[in-house]
């Protein structure tokens, strides 16, 4: 047997010798990836959130005010914050200074059952040991007890004992400043730090932060300087939310509570659309899963809108109560929770375990919110007939729900122009939606079928953005669409159904194709967010070129790669180039070759970093607003390529 022949042929001992300890910062230099997630851009920008995230525990405990972070030109990094700076003292068990302990030791800092911190965003306590680790060079500069102290590391040894350098001058604050290189042996693939990512993530924490002032400064360019600072906190946050829609009530509900559990804050306000967007954080972390604070919270929100809504006579005796989707709809709502110890499930932190703090969430939430609309009867009624809209739009869409639950919409009746694969193996199977039938002709002919299956779209499908569930489930489209992925729709969507674990939307690659995309990924984000959480959403790049030299046909995407195509093959005038209308102009084998070929494709993997973002821009871009599509076009139009393709 072959177990037989491994087992007799190995040359290595499995015994005493053969068991090897990573000691200090090895593991992290060995396996980056198991403490920053990868070494791609993703890695290299959580660096710099994991030394922030120590400004944000000296901010949550009362000491930090303003923090700052510069890009340099080299693409190294300096955060610095007026907290009260790193501890300097000598710690007895290891025999160096505490400051040096936390650079070069994992898990150690002020959030392990000790006095530093109450309440902590970084639990785990690896942060700015592992971003030494992962520096060619890092700089420390602690202003405390009267002194300026400072140390220096390259890829996370110690070049120098930490050394007083000078007394603090008269009105010099306190703080820490630490400047790094990310290391570029570790992060091959870019170290360059994205201005809209960090900024992104810095506005969140500064409303998350009511006062807390974040600044970021970029040195590689011109006027790249924000500042972020919010007197209100989270109820700014739902204002900013809303910013793009029409609310239907003027006053932000908004209720802050300290308990022995652990501090509760909730700011909403509905807003005239059809789509929830509620976030919950903890620690300033963001439960994109949800957890307890939002079981708490829906509760809470269910019971108080329907007592008030049957108090008031406004929801009829005989009539049903309202659903949790009815009282959500068009609900702008932010949760954060802060507490001592959080229990978050999984590494990634993405669900908040702590059962206490559901009691805590919807004690206040029921208590504040009775109140807030016993105070303001005008906006109640508000609040309350918006959800009775939804409720009637949800009757009126019930047919088409039963469809769906009896199968109507299932794989037993798949819609007749989906040209489906023989493969039943969700994980080998590939669902391309592509633009019209003569795309979808060109697509069936070139594809394989064993497990590339294709649905043509007629048209543009419904915008989402401005549709209640009955239109959007009585959309032809949309209800192929549904057939098609097998996996429901709404509250009853089973990724586990899925037909497909590549989904793939085709279109051309002009200003129509372009539209097109974005119409199906507003659906599939609003009412399938789990496939695009699941990693199961892709956008197709098909060739934008076409360039025959010597009898031979080569393809580019863009301007740039038919520059380096042609660059390529010497092309001294006996090339001929055309350039590609739509997915219909290329013959099957083309398409195959070009676009759906697994070993010469590439393809868009979609993924959502920020929820608040993606509804931001979910929003600006197919809402009813048009300030905001312009404001958007007027920010991002030196970024267009190809306007005419």
């Amino acid at each position: 047997m072959a177990a037989n022949s491994v087992t007799k042929n190995a040359k290595s001992a499995y015994d005493a010798s053969s068991i090897q300890v990573l000691e200090g910062l090895e593991a992290v230099k060995r396996r980056p990836g198991m403490y920053i997630g990868s070494t791609g851009p993703r890695g290299l920008h959580h660096l710099v959130r994991e030394i922030i995230d120590n400004s944000i525990d000296e901010a949550l405990a009362g000491y930090c005010t303003e923090i700052l972070v510069t890009i340099h030109q080299d693409n190294s990094v300096t955060v610095t914050d007026d907290g009260r700076g790193m501890p300097v003292g000598k710690m007895a068990k290891y025999g160096k200074p505490a400051a040096e302990v936390i650079m070069t030791t994992l898990h150690a800092g002020g959030k392990f059952g000790g006095e530093g911190y109450k309440v902590s965003g970084g639990l785990h306590g690896v942060g700015a040991s592992v971003v030494n680790a992962l520096s060619e060079w890092l700089e420390l500069e602690v202003r405390r007890e009267g002194h300026v102290w400072s140390q220096r590391y390259e890829r996370g040894f110690p070049k120098s004992a930490l050394t007083k350098d000078r007394k603090l001058k008269k009105g010099e604050g306190t703080g820490t400043i630490v400047s790094f290189m990310p290391d570029r042996e570790v992060f091959t693939e870019t170290q360059d730090f994205s201005f809209d990512t960090l900024s992104r993530w810095f506005r969140e924490w500064a409303f998350l932060n009511k006062g807390l002032k974040i600044r970021l400064l970029d040195e590689r360019e011109e006027d790249r300087d924000v500042t972020y600072q919010y007197e209100g906190g989270i109820r700014d946050f739902v204002e900013h939310i809303n910013e793009a829609k029409d609310p239907v009530h003027k006053t932000v509900f908004y209720l802050e509570r300290e308990e022995e559990v652990g501090d509760v804050e909730v700011a909403m306000q509905w807003n005239s659309g059809f789509q929830d967007s509620v976030f919950t954080f903890a620690n300033n972390i963001n439960t994109h899963e949800g957890g307890a604070h939002l079981s708490g919270f829906r509760s809470a929100l269910s019971r108080t809108i329907n007592a008030y809504a049957r108090q008031k006579g406004l929801l009829k005796e005989k009539e049903e109560s309202l659903t949790g989707d009815d009282i959500r709809e068009g609900l702008a709502a932010v949760i954060s929770v802060k507490l001592q110890e959080p229990q978050f499930e999984g590494q990634t932190k993405t669900k908040l375990g702590n059962t206490e703090v559901k009691g805590l969430v919807e004690s206040a939430t029921n208590r504040y919110l009775a109140e807030f609309l016993e105070e303001r009867p005008g906006e109640a009624k508000a609040i309350v007939n918006k959800a009775l809209q939804a409720a009637r739009a949800r009757l009126a869409a019930r047919t088409v729900r039963e469809k769906i639950r009896k199968g109507y919409l299932e794989s037993s009746t798949l819609p007749g122009k989906l040209a489906d694969c023989s493969s039943k193996d969700p994980a080998r199977s590939e669902l391309y939606i592509v633009e019209g039938n003569s795309a979808g002709g060109s697509a069936k002919g070139g594809r394989d079928r064993n497990f590339q299956a294709i649905l043509p779209l007629r048209g543009k499908i419904l915008n989402v953005e401005k549709a209640n569930i009955n239109k959007i489930l009585s959309n032809t489209e949309i209800q192929a669409l549904i057939s098609a992925i097998g996996a429901g729709v709404g509250e009853s969507f089973d990724l586990e159904q899925a037909r497909y674990n590549k989904i793939v939307i085709m279109a051309d690659a002009d200003v129509d194709g372009s539209h097109i995309r974005t119409l199906v990924l507003t659906f599939l984000y609003r009412n399938m967010p789990e496939l695009i959480e699941a990693g199961y959403v892709y956008i197709a790049l098909p060739p934008l070129y076409k360039i025959t030299h010597n009898r031979r046909e080569h393809y580019a995407k863009n301007d740039a790669e038919l520059r380096e195509t042609l660059d390529r093959i010497k092309a001294n005038g006996n090339v001929s180039i055309s350039r590609f209308k739509g997915l219909s102009e290329m013959n099957p084998h083309q398409l195959w070759e070009t676009t759906m070929d697994p070993q010469n494709r590439t393809m868009l993997q979609v993924t959502v970093e920020s929820a608040a973002v993606a509804d931001e821009l979910f929003t600006a871009l197919m809402g009813d607003k048009v300030e905001p599509r312009k404001a958007f076009i007027e920010e991002n139009a030196r970024e267009v390529k190809n306007l005419d393709a």
